[in-house]
């Protein structure tokens, strides 16, 4: 099969003579361009998809992929017989009820407001991964009651007695605040409590720190408690209620689709959120962090595409007489533009090509080399992940911009009249 002449002659205009060096100079800028801004895409969008996984990987270990309440009642009673329906729905892994109420922790020396959910330490562990998250104590010790010393209510100031205290653990940044390790007591005080004489007294009662857990975001190690199931319902006076059910699927991706099945299958008094709609405005704005930043490194390649406007126009002006006497040989006006646009595509395709393993190169010494302290930033290193359709999409941008580069000089080329440029040769 015979190769097309113009490849041969486009590849021999980008090379230069010798007495004129600037367009084989402004050819290598050209690639140049290219190749960095197709690195520095690479790059950033592998950064920024690293981050967000990363997030997504975090969340998912602390919330359930899926939440079902009613929508009819303030809280859920008949929790039991849902949850055995929801465990035949396609695609369901496990299912765990929760109470979720807002209360404050006290300790002798500070006081934090933050969410409280009770759990069953024993279902918990197959739908969310606090259980892998503990880095002290272990969550089965909710389900058992924690010897503590206390002094005793009436004399605060008198000797220690032995007592027996329901078991709480709470958040790594949240412990640290509150100057409450495991062992410790916590007070935990509701704002809904019995209504006297005096108006509407707080509900406290004393809770001994059963384990730390650290989840890797600072809003939920900051911010986030878990007592047991029983002890929720007793403290917060719910009875068999809870708030109600966390579900685990298959699919994290297709939450959404199964949160649907959930609703059908339950019917309209109940309601199930996926774990998207839950952290809508976080992704959100992720997303569009990263479509802005995209587009702000695409002016990178732009800006390498005028240099191939350039070069294309330096080699027209020099090789007039080449193409008149092409022209004059035979050769039509598609074939000439043919010959600049093969041109401006093979700058295009060498710095992509060139480009994508650059950026891979960089992604790769960003992981080993840049490492951080996790107690300080919470993580250990920059987190990378680079998609195929990234890759695609930084490409595809890259070699259509070059394209549209060699638009002008090729139809310049194009209506180039033989007579005009050989009159006085």
């Amino acid at each position: 099969m015979a190769i097309p002449y113009e490849i041969f002659v486009g590849l021999r205009y980008l090379r230069a003579k010798r007495r004129n060096r600037t367009i084989s100079l402004n050819t290598f800028v050209s690639v140049t361009g290219i190749t960095l801004g197709v690195a520095a895409l690479i790059g950033t969008v592998g950064i920024m998809t690293g981050f967000k996984e990363d997030i997504q990987a975090k969340i998912l270990g602390t919330t359930a992929h899926i939440i079902v309440q009613d929508r009819m009642k303030d809280g859920m009673s008949d929790y039991d017989a849902v949850a055995k329906q929801l465990e035949t729905v396609p695609d369901v892994v496990a299912v765990t009820p929760f109470i979720l109420k807002q209360v404050m922790l006290t300790t002798q020396g500070s006081a934090q407001g933050v969410v409280l959910r009770g759990i069953d330490p024993e279902r918990e562990g197959f739908v969310t991964a606090l259980a892998h998250n503990m880095v002290s104590g272990r969550l089965e010790d909710l389900s058992q009651p924690i010897a503590v010393k206390l002094p005793p209510p009436d004399n605060p100031s008198g000797p220690l007695q032995s007592s027996e205290k329901p078991g709480i653990i709470l958040g790594k940044e949240l412990a640290l605040r509150l100057g409450a390790f495991v062992g410790d007591t916590v007070s935990v005080v509701s704002p809904t409590g019995t209504i006297s004489a005096m108006g509407m007294v707080p509900k406290i009662r004393i809770f001994a720190v059963a384990g730390i857990f650290q989840s890797g975001m600072y809003e939920y190690d900051s911010s986030l408690a878990y007592i047991d199931l029983g002890e929720a319902q007793k403290f917060f006076s719910m009875g068999e209620t809870v708030t109600g059910i966390e579900i685990k699927v298959t699919d994290v991706f297709r939450a959404g689709d199964i949160a649907r099945r959930v609703e059908q299958s339950l019917g309209f008094s109940y309601g199930a959120r996926d774990w998207m709609q839950m952290n809508r405005n976080l992704f959100s704005a992720l997303k569009l962090e990263k479509t802005m930043m995209f587009l702000l490194l695409v002016l990178i390649t732009i800006v390498a595409s005028f240099n191939i406007v350039s070069t294309l126009t330096m080699i027209v002006t020099e090789k007039q007489k080449e193409i008149a006497i092409l022209k004059a040989m035979g050769a039509t006006k598609k074939s000439i533009r043919r010959i600049f646009m093969l041109n401006g595509l093979i700058i295009g395709l060498s710095g992509t090509a060139i480009g994508i393993p650059l950026g891979y190169a960089f992604l790769w010494l960003i992981e080993r080399l840049w490492t951080f302290d996790p107690t300080v930033y919470y993580i250990s290193k920059i987190p990378v992940h680079v998609l195929a359709e990234d890759v695609l999409l930084v490409a595809g941008s890259a070699i259509l911009i070059s394209f549209a580069a060699t638009i002008y000089p090729s139809l310049q080329a194009a209506r180039l009249e033989p007579v005009a440029a050989l009159r006085y040769e």
